[in-house]
C-alpha cells in the first residue's frame, strides 16, 4: 500500500511538472533567461506587422500591398526558405523591411541542445545577412516556443525573443473577416501582429485580411513600424 501510494505521489508530481514545462514553453510574456516582448508599452499609436515562415510563394504580392500601403513590416524567415531562394529574402530586405530569425529548419526548440540551438541561429544569420539586410536581428521562436537552451543562448548574446500578442490566423484559421475584425477590436498601441500571409492558398485567408487590417489600423490613427523600431519605443513616448 505504501509503494503505491509513494508511486502515485511521484506519477503527480511528474505529470505536474511535465504541465509546468509545457505552459511554461508556451508563454508569450515570460522565459526563464533574457528578454521576451509579446506587446510594447509605448504611448505612441503604432504596431508592428509581423509575417513568419519568410521567404516564400506569396512574398510578391505581399510586397506590392505594403509598397501601396506604404508600410514597413518584419519578416521571421526561415533559414533553410533563404538557402532555395535568396533573392527572395534579397527583395524583402531592398524593400526596406526588417528580416527576423526563425530557425534554420523550424523545428520546436524545446529539449533541444545548445548546440542545436546554435546552429540554427547562426547559420540563419548569416543567411539574412548574406541578403543585404543591415538591421538588427530580432528571433521568433518556431511556434513560439521556447524553455531553456534557446532563452539562454539568446540572453547570452543580447537578442530579443519576440512573440506576440495578437495572431489572427491561428485564432480564426480561414476567415478573412474575423481575422480582420479581432485585430482591429484587439489592437493596442506597441501591439504584435502575427501573420501568416506567405505560404501560397493556405494562407490565402490572411492574405485576404491584411487590406483590410492595415486600412482599419491606418482610419483609427496607427502607424505601422518595424519590431526593432517598437523596441526603441519601450516605456516612452519618444516621437517617431
Amino acid at each position: 500500500m505504501r509503494t503505491a501510494k509513494i508511486a502515485a505521489v511521484v506519477l503527480c508530481a511528474a505529470l505536474l511538472a511535465g504541465y509546468g514545462l509545457l505552459r511554461l514553453s508556451k508563454a508569450r510574456t515570460f522565459q526563464l533567461f533574457g528578454d521576451i516582448v509579446a506587446r510594447v508599452g509605448t504611448e505612441q499609436k503604432v504596431v508592428a506587422l509581423t509575417f513568419d515562415d519568410a521567404p516564400m510563394a506569396a512574398d510578391t504580392a505581399v510586397l506590392r500591398l505594403l509598397a501601396s500601403e506604404g508600410v514597413r513590416a518584419t519578416f521571421y524567415c526561415i533559414g533553410a526558405n533563404i538557402e532555395k531562394d535568396p533573392a527572395a529574402a534579397a527583395a524583402i530586405a531592398a524593400a526596406g523591411h526588417e528580416l527576423g530569425n526563425h530557425s534554420y529548419s523550424h523545428k520546436r526548440m524545446v529539449f533541444k541542445t545548445p548546440g542545436f540551438v546554435a546552429r540554427e541561429i547562426e547559420r540563419t544569420d548569416a543567411l539574412i545577412r548574406a541578403s543585404g539586410y543591415k538591421g538588427a536581428i530580432t528571433f521568433r521562436p518556431p511556434y513560439c516556443k521556447k524553455l531553456l537552451a534557446l532563452p539562454w543562448y539568446l540572453s547570452r548574446r543580447g537578442v530579443t525573443t519576440v512573440t506576440c500578442d495578437l495572431e489572427p490566423d491561428t485564432c480564426f484559421p480561414g476567415d478573412a473577416a474575423r481575422m480582420e475584425e479581432y485585430v482591429l477590436a484587439g489592437a493596442a498601441p506597441g501591439s504584435i501582429i502575427l501573420l501568416h500571409p506567405l505560404c501560397g492558398e493556405a494562407c490565402a485567408a490572411a492574405r485576404a485580411a491584411l487590406p483590410g487590417i492595415i486600412k482599419g489600423l491606418k482610419a483609427r490613427g496607427y502607424s505601422f513600424v518595424t519590431v526593432s523600431r517598437l523596441l526603441e519605443l519601450r516605456g516612452g513616448a519618444a516621437a517617431l
